[in-house]
């Protein structure tokens, strides 16, 4: 096949050599073909036809419109259903190396068509004008701290001219934790930017239909630091384009940086947080030229921050338990009837009474949980051991695995009553004394399969046996002359 190159030479080389045929067989081409296109004076493809005509028959001439008509109802129908469609209405009359043809008809009717596709439009960002904030799940990166799964999402906020980020450790898409990694970000940052636009976040967005846009918290939150708040529309995530882009980008820069550590394990949480906080370093070193134009114009923050809490009275009820968000959680019985102040934060939830805090809980994750401590309920459940059977929290009742074994193996010897009592006498036991030395003494009577019951728990827990840990190993030193002589003996 002649190429325009090869036709380009010709023409030139047409006007220094002697000959024609010289010229052509120069070119590369047979000296018929270069007059032709000498008399053309038009290089190949400037003459080649287009191809307008079909070689073969389509396959589905026949049920195209049919196609055609479900595609215009269904866009979203993908060619290997609706071909799998028709090989289940015509047995035998689609062959499976047909699917690519019908793929490719499609895509052309999609092209030629169908329905016009969403187009995103490119924005200039502007100094100080916006920042960006949005929730990212980080379980998949398996990170552990002290060997236990860490999963944990982290509040991302970045300034879109400039793309300064930071971030904030949380565990749900609370108010709590919007507000304390927005508060963050913004003393980190050290000014504030004009807007701050988020998705619609429950905590942060009211419902359709609501006359206001933002719930009461969120609204105050911003006013206190002068923000004009924005929020994207239902099922647009590209409106929040730069930080759900920043989001891709900030877990693959934690994957390469956890590779390079050789270890995703933390000995706690501090430990991480460090790691991520030279990792939002390193990243924002590279953006420091338009980084300084935006701290220009960002405006200052307020004297103070606002408490990342949520603020309630209750009253504890008869069972010693108080509802905050929808989860249960035990208190001391001694506040039974007491009226108290709540404080739930991020991670947290501190119980304060007469003005001085009392207890912190960790907070629970979700809807329909419950944070039970035997500490709280023992004393009365000892004098109504009959109450255990059926008590709607029994599950908190055994702290570790083997006090479970423990009760199971009470029933088998005991009534159900019995079995309940003698049980909650070695919990209370672990409630006044020390629950590890309850375990361990409890983990020597399953082992060498005693009866179980309080006065051997005592015992074991006063003796030094106890002392010693299901993973304490004693490995006895090593004979290596046995080597040695080994090794002599085949010298010999």
């Amino acid at each position: 096949m002649v190429t325009d190159q090869q036709t380009r030479r010709l023409f030139k080389l047409i006007q220094t050599q002697k000959s024609f045929g010289i010229a052509a067989m120069k070119a590369g081409m047979d000296e018929k073909t270069a007059r032709k296109y000498h008399r053309a004076s038009k290089l190949p493809s400037e003459i080649k036809q287009e191809h307008t005509w079909q070689t073969r028959k389509d396959p589905f001439e026949d049920v195209w419109h049919n196609i055609k008509s479900m595609l215009e109802v269904n866009p979203g129908l993908e060619a290997k259903i609706l071909f799998e469609d028709l090989q289940r209405k015509n047995p035998g009359e689609f062959a499976d190396g047909q699917l690519r043809t019908l793929q490719r008809r499609i895509k052309h009717w999609r092209a030629v068509g169908g329905p016009f596709k969403e187009v995103f439009f490119s924005q200039i960002h502007k100094p100080g004008e916006l920042g960006q904030s949005d929730f990212t799940h980080m379980d998949k990166l398996g990170v552990t701290i002290g060997g236990i799964p860490f999963n944990h999402m982290i509040y991302h906020f970045v300034l879109t001219y400039s793309n300064w980020e930071s971030g904030t450790i949380c565990f749900s898409e609370s108010f709590e934790s919007l507000s304390h990694g927005l508060q963050n970000a913004l003393w980190e940052l050290g000014g504030v930017p004009q807007d701050h636009r988020t998705d619609c976040l429950t905590t942060a967005v009211n419902k359709a239909g609501n006359p206001e846009i933002f719930t009461r918290r969120y609204q105050d939150l911003v006013d206190h630091y002068g923000i004009i708040a924005c929020k994207t529309n239902p099922g647009s995530p590209h409106e929040n384009g730069v930080v759900e882009q920043r989001n891709y980008r900030f877990k693959k820069a934690v994957e390469q940086a956890l590779l390079l550590r050789n270890s995703r394990d933390f000995n706690d949480r501090c430990e991480y947080e460090y790691f991520l906080q030279k990792l939002f370093a390193q990243l924002n070193a590279g953006r420091r030229k338009r980084f300084q134009e935006e701290q220009t114009v960002l405006r200052r923050l307020p004297k103070s921050r606002i408490n990342s809490c949520k603020r309630g009275d209750k009253k504890v009820g008869p069972s010693s338990t108080i509802r905050v968000n929808h989860n249960t959680y035990s208190v001391e019985s001694r506040l039974i009837g007491e009226n108290i102040q709540t404080r739930l934060y991020m991670d947290r939830l501190e119980i304060w009474y007469g003005q001085k805090k009392i207890d912190t809980l960790p907070r629970l994750r979700g809807d329909g949980k419950y944070e039970i401590n035997y500490r709280h309920i023992i004393d009365s459940l000892i004098r109504k051991p009959g109450a255990f059977k059926n008590y709607r929290y029994r599950d908190a009742m055994f702290p570790t695995i083997r006090f479970r074994v423990a009760y199971d193996s009470l029933k088998q010897r005991y009534t159900e009553k019995s079995a309940a009592k003698r049980y909650l006498n070695i919990l209370n036991l672990s409630a006044k004394e020390s629950e590890t030395a309850v375990d361990n003494a409890l983990r020597i009577i399953i082992d060498e399969n005693m009866d179980i019951d309080k006065e051997k728990v005592e015992i074991l827990m006063q003796s030094e046996e106890s002392n010693s840990t299901a993973t304490d190993i004693n490995i006895p030193d090593i004979d290596l002359t046995c080597y040695d002589q080994l090794l002599q003996g085949e010298m010999v």
